[in-house]
């Protein structure tokens, strides 16, 4: 088994909702969710929407090459009801970023792991330093405190309180 990490983002339509269809299908085709982080409410980063984002950090058992895992990402986007990109950073239902796979670092024209911008992301590093705070990231040899505490992302980030009643 490998341990997978997720980043999970959504900015459009019900935002709460897409993070859960995004964590059922994850499990149902990609593997076990060993943890999850709180949700965390952002800013847009890098720039200039007005709708904020939902964010969450996922640990996942798979028994899936990363190049699997991938494949299945882009079909859970899709179910969701994401679009095709048109431009790089827009506003989206939902998005699913690998983070790390294993310790492993890939580098191929469809998939580079580690993530080369989670170093830079206030809202990728904070959720998941709530469920890993050990984790050295394998190309800067540091922790994740530790490229928090040095990440140059300045943008406003607080836990989102989980609206339980459509469950």
């Amino acid at each position: 088994m490998s341990e997978i990490y997720f980043s999970l983002g959504s900015n459009l339509g019900d935002r709460q909702i897409a993070l859960e269809k995004a964590i059922f299908y994850i499990e149902e085709r990609i593997g076990k969710i060993v943890k999850t982080s709180s949700v965390f409410e952002s800013e847009p980063w890098g720039v200039d929407y007005k709708e904020k984002y939902l964010n969450q950090v996922l640990l996942c058992q798979t028994k899936l090459s990363a190049e699997s895992v991938l494949n299945e990402i882009l079909k859970i986007e899709k179910l969701i009801g994401r679009k095709k990109r048109i431009i790089k950073y827009e506003s989206r239902i939902i998005d699913i970023d690998i983070l790390f796979y294993d310790n492993q670092c890939i580098n191929t024209k469809s998939l580079v792991i580690p993530h080369p911008l989670l170093h830079k992301r206030k809202f990728v590093l904070l959720p998941f330093l709530e469920i890993n705070n050990k984790f050295i990231h394998p190309v800067f040899n540091k922790s994740i405190k530790q490229l928090l505490d040095k990440c140059p992302d300045k943008t406003l980030l607080e836990k989102f309180i989980i609206n339980k009643k459509n469950h």
